[in-house]
């Protein structure tokens, strides 16, 4: 299963998936629970001030749950194929 996770709304989230074609779901948190726990919530700064923003990551989670490889500030070109190489070989 594959699933995006970000801050935005459940509406930014629809619009943006119809847009794009995604053919998976994308999760609100906007509480910003998810990202604590998986600890993206960085400080960066953006034009010379320090704000608090989301490091992009990929996480893959086994069927039971265990973290079996992670990705962080990841930039997208090529980025899918290196996910959907590690996935293929477990």
């Amino acid at each position: 299963t594959v699933v995006g996770v970000s801050r935005d709304s459940i509406r930014s989230h629809e619009n943006f998936k119809t847009k794009q074609d995604l053919p998976f779901d994308l999760l609100s948190d906007v509480d910003e629970k998810l990202c604590a726990q998986f600890s993206v919530i960085k400080e960066k700064k953006l034009y010379g001030k320090l704000v608090r923003g989301i490091e992009r990551s990929t996480f893959v989670i086994d069927g039971q749950g265990a973290l079996k490889h992670e990705w962080r500030g990841v930039k997208a070109p090529g980025h899918a194929q290196a996910v959907l190489d590690f996935v293929k070989s477990l």
